[in-house]
């Protein structure tokens, strides 16, 4: 049931700064899977007040605002990304008290606030698709194929593996491009797109700075739902036009929620933003989502999923820039999130290589967003038992063991994800020598490793060479110095393997190779993600390293 709160007031002003209207554009948000941040309650699961409390050190981090995942009423069916109510918070994070709250002292704390909305799809919990006759209206429901309409209606895959199609006890088929559980809404009805307004109104009257638009390609499919005409198709996410992901007509969508977002804003006196988590094709195809009668940001996945060599990163940049800037709109950088493997592991290369690319996305410009424990160095954990995963992919990937004599097709779906997000979302490791390492007075949901003592916050903290004491000076120096962030950038002659650019005011370099290289000292240097020694106007560049210099 939709909660209220109990002594309603006016909604928290968020917090003014230098940058005024234009925040966003150079921005660094911090990424909060609240159910892995900070337990207040000895549960084993983060909730809104662990977050609460934790605030003041995402505001001594050097962050701007920070982005909290799905708390909303939800059977967790995909940790909370199938939303029952979208306008009450679980029990399990809190009540909507506890977000009104969060939302008062961060703004107290001179952070601004996002909240993810899910408008592809709603948990089959909810009560439209509790209503037989409401949800073939706002759902998308099809007859089946074959005589007796027994097979899928189309070919679609989900993007968890399987069919994205479930047959119910009347015969018909409904669409759900992730899990069963969370069946597709039908954007050709006008109560949902009222209805999302209106969940957009309530919570920006609650004093959230804006919404991170979850699968903000997704909510309109091709005309007749055409098949594709083959497997595999998780895998083309990203890489080209598919009939259910990036079609036109969702840009109609978010123009409407930009006039909303602009008229609130016009009327509160703030700027609130909308934040697109669009995986597209190609840089010129995402930026259409960033255009000015659009969303604020898109996350550059283009970017995240670039490999380590210096000139297929350059050829990242340059693309990413130029299509953003065709349409007036800053770049949003990123190199992990809650859905792909961590960079210190991703990457290869380890802990040094990670602390490399944080300093190159920290000095490209645009805005930037990290996620949660990145900046403890925290790497993939790989060896969870498969009796802990809550990953939904993983288990429509993983049917029983097939017969000894049965054909290798038969071994598992392996159209969907790898269902191995789990790893990403181990709970934080705050302080102590063993687990839970501060994260709440109890356990922890997901297991954390043994040898996770050294990187705690505790353990890091004065620490000079710690991984959370180069993103703190890394931020401070971003706020000082106005070559960072929004503005020109240039590219420099380097050798091959390194990377050179201008900022104002600074030059950045890094070397992708894992070997060192001489070069020549371009200024003094500011910040280097591994020690960089200089003698006589001749620098050494580490391998795996950047460094900023002052020039």
């Amino acid at each position: 049931m939709t909660q209220e709160l109990t002594s309603p007031s006016p909604a928290p002003r968020a917090p003014e700064t230098d940058r005024g209207s234009r925040w966003w554009r150079d921005a660094v948000i911090y990424q909060v899977y609240v159910r892995s941040f900070a337990d207040s309650d000895g549960d084993g699961i983060g909730d809104l007040r662990g977050v609460r409390e934790r605030l003041p050190y995402l505001r001594d981090l050097g962050v701007d605002a920070v982005w909290l995942t799905p708390f909303y009423e939800s059977p967790q069916a995909d940790g909370g990304y199938d939303v029952a109510d979208y306008r009450a918070v679980d029990p399990l994070f809190g009540s909507l008290q506890d977000a009104d709250i969060l939302l008062r002292t961060a703004h107290d704390l001179g952070l601004r606030v996002i909240v993810d909305i899910v408008p592809n799809h709603t948990s089959d919990r909810h009560p439209w698709f509790q209503d037989p006759e409401l949800a073939r209206q706002r759902y998308v429901f099809r007859p089946g194929k074959g005589p007796g309409g027994e097979l899928p209606p189309n070919d679609w895959e989900s993007v968890f593996g399987g069919p994205a199609w479930t047959r119910t006890d009347r015969g018909d088929w409904y669409l759900h491009l992730f899990a069963p559980e969370q069946p597709d809404l039908n954007w050709d009805a006008p109560e949902v797109h009222a209805e999302f307004e209106a969940i957009m109104r309530f919570w920006l009257d609650l004093g959230v700075d804006g919404f991170r638009i979850d699968v903000a390609h997704g909510m309109i499919k091709a005309p007749g739902l055409p098949d594709i005409g083959h497997g595999r198709q998780a895998q083309l996410i990203g890489t080209q036009v598919l009939p259910f992901f990036d079609q036109d007509g969702v840009h109609a969508i978010h123009r409407t929620w930009r006039r909303l977002l602009d008229g609130y804003g016009e009327a509160h006196g703030k700027q609130v933003i909308g934040v697109a988590e669009a995986w597209a094709p190609t840089p010129e195809r995402l930026a259409l989502y960033v255009r000015p009668d659009e969303l604020h940001q898109a996350f550059n996945f283009q970017f995240l999923n670039a490999p380590w060599q210096a000139g297929a990163l350059r050829a990242v940049i340059d693309a990413s820039i130029a299509a953003t800037a065709s349409v007036g709109a800053p770049t949003t950088w990123v190199l992990s999130n809650h859905d792909v493997v961590r960079h210190t592991t991703r990457l290869g290369g380890g802990l040094d290589r990670a602390r490399a690319a944080t300093l190159l996305m920290l000095a490209l410009p645009g805005s930037a967003y990290l996620y949660q424990g990145e900046e403890l160095g925290l790497p993939e954990v790989t060896d969870l038992p498969d009796e802990v995963r809550q990953d939904p992919a993983f288990f429509r990937g993983r049917r029983p063991a097939p017969a000894a004599d049965a054909p290798a097709a038969d071994a598992g779906d392996t159209s969907g994800q790898d269902g191995f997000r789990d790893g990403c979302r181990v709970p934080l490791p705050w302080s102590g020598e063993r687990p839970p390492y501060g994260f709440g007075p109890g356990g922890s949901w997901l297991p954390q490793p043994a040898d996770w003592r050294a990187l705690t916050v505790a353990a890091q903290t004065g620490d000079p060479a710690s991984t959370l004491e180069l993103y703190r000076t890394a931020l401070s120096l971003r706020r000082r110095l106005p070559g960072l962030g929004d503005g020109p950038m240039t590219w420099v002659s380097a050798p091959d393997g390194v990377l050179a650019f201008h900022r104002p005011g600074l030059l950045c370099t890094v070397n992708t190779l894992n070997r060192d290289l001489a070069f020549p000292a371009p200024g003094t240097p500011l910040l280097a993600s591994t020690p960089v020694t200089v003698n006589d106007g001749s620098a050494v560049l580490p391998g795996d390293s950047c460094t900023w210099w002052a020039i």
